[in-house]
């Protein structure tokens, strides 16, 4: 139980760091890539705005014929003395390709590149033609199409060393990131533990307390009973001997069930290989007389042989009696009660439906806890005192496995799934 709170503050803390990490990783390179594309895309502008075409086979980068003090477009009051003096537009390499307004291929820069070629050039620039866009970017390089006067210019800017600089960096901050995931595991191990431990502690100081007042109890229990039987036998039939004796064994049982709780949650179970049909089986055939004397139809054709568990027999046999016990007493008379058992992928799995009034999901939650009786049916009339499905509930937590409770049809049934046998 307290393994599972465990892990899941740590299950809890790991994702809240990991979504945080993730979130302000995700938020940092998005706005960081995005600045540089504006910014490469401010340079590839500069780049077309003096850009003009001569008589020679190759193109040129002219000043434009502007006032000194006139801005070139989209420049955000950069002068063409800027453009000159600026040292990421010196050192970054550009190419273009010139269309005439019919489509044709006027002139090719390829920066004498060994990576493009005026080929490559010419074929990303024909798409990115074709589909009309203004800006945007293929493979390492980041494009920009514009109109001058009388053609059509596709501008690129080698995007290679950035893109290479953000992957780079990107794979770092994983590794660091990833170092720092571990770092903080075991930081929350370390406080889920400590989390936990007073809850541990009060726990088996509960255990303790209902193991220890079951034995004191033991004592004066059987002495009154030994003394009720003596005045029985001296003074004959009583109304009020028989309420002492009556008191005194209800007392007695809840004492055995107290005991038997403690003893379940407190001792680790010795465990083997086990034949869990024949276990249900066994216990479900004394059963049939207890259900015959109140009309209730118990039926066990759905027991699948040969299920295995590893398990502790003896728990095992009081785990199905428990379950049993609790839809033959909340059945309805002539009413029906199905045990079911089968072996599903590496769990075996044994429920026990009855008919009856459905559960509120409130009732399901509270079902398991010790003392709980959430209706008049269970009014702790005979031994039932709210404590059999607590015991249940520990001998399947003690054999790592799972119980839980599902209404529908008209029927309550209770499911155990426990691990198969080896």
């Amino acid at each position: 139980m307290f393994r599972r709170s465990r892990i899941k503050i740590i299950a809890s803390i790991m994702t809240i760091l990991v979504l945080l990490f993730a979130g302000t990783l995700g938020l940092i390179y998005f706005t960081s890539y995005m600045e540089v594309y504006d910014r490469d895309q401010q340079m590839l502008r500069r780049y077309c705005g003096a850009y003009s075409l001569s008589g020679d086979p190759q193109p040129r980068i002219k000043a434009p014929k502007v006032p000194d003090d006139d801005r070139l477009p989209g420049e955000n009051g950069m002068k063409e003395k800027e453009i000159e003096d600026d040292p990421l537009f010196q050192l970054s390499i550009f190419y273009s390709v010139a269309f005439s307004q019919d489509g044709d291929v006027i002139s090719v820069d390829d920066n004498n590149s060994n990576v493009y070629s005026a080929q490559k050039l010419t074929q990303l620039a024909e798409r990115i033609a074709q589909k009309g866009d203004s800006q945007g970017k293929t493979e390492d390089l980041i494009y920009r199409r514009e109109e001058g006067d009388g053609y059509i210019l596709v501008a690129f800017m080698d995007n290679t060393i950035m893109s290479e600089s953000v992957t780079t960096l990107f794979q770092y901050t994983l590794i660091f990131g990833s170092g720092a995931a571990v770092v903080i595991f075991f930081l929350s191990l370390v406080l889920a533990r400590k989390i936990v431990k007073p809850l541990e502690e009060s726990h088996g100081r509960q255990k303790q307390f209902l193991s220890d007042a079951g034995h004191e109890l033991k004592t004066p229990v059987a002495v009154i009973r030994a003394n009720a039987d003596l005045l029985s036998r001296e003074l004959g039939s009583s109304q009020w001997l028989d309420n002492i004796q009556l008191e005194n064994n209800r007392m007695a049982a809840l004492i055995r069930q107290l005991m038997e709780l403690a003893r379940t949650e407190s001792a680790e179970p010795d465990m083997k290989k086990t034949d869990f049909s024949h276990i249900a089986v066994g216990e479900i055939l004394p059963f049939e007389s207890v259900a015959f004397e109140k009309g209730i139809q118990l039926s066990y054709d759905a027991i699948k042989e040969g299920v295995l568990v590893f398990g502790n027999p003896g728990q095992l046999q009081q785990l199905v009696a428990i379950l049993l016990d609790n839809a033959v007493e909340h059945s309805p008379r002539n009413g029906r009660v199905t045990a079911s058992l089968s072996a599903v992928r590496n769990k075996a799995r044994f429920s026990v439906s009855n008919e009856g009034q459905p559960l509120s999901k409130e009732e399901r939650q509270l079902i398991f806890e010790r003392f709980y009786r959430g209706d008049p049916a269970r009014s702790g009339k005979g031994d039932h005192y709210g404590l059999g499905l607590a015991i249940a509930k520990a001998i399947v937590t003690a054999h790592h496995g799972e119980i839980h409770v599902d209404c529908g049809d008209g029927l309550v049934t209770f499911t155990v799934s426990l691990p198969a046998g080896a």
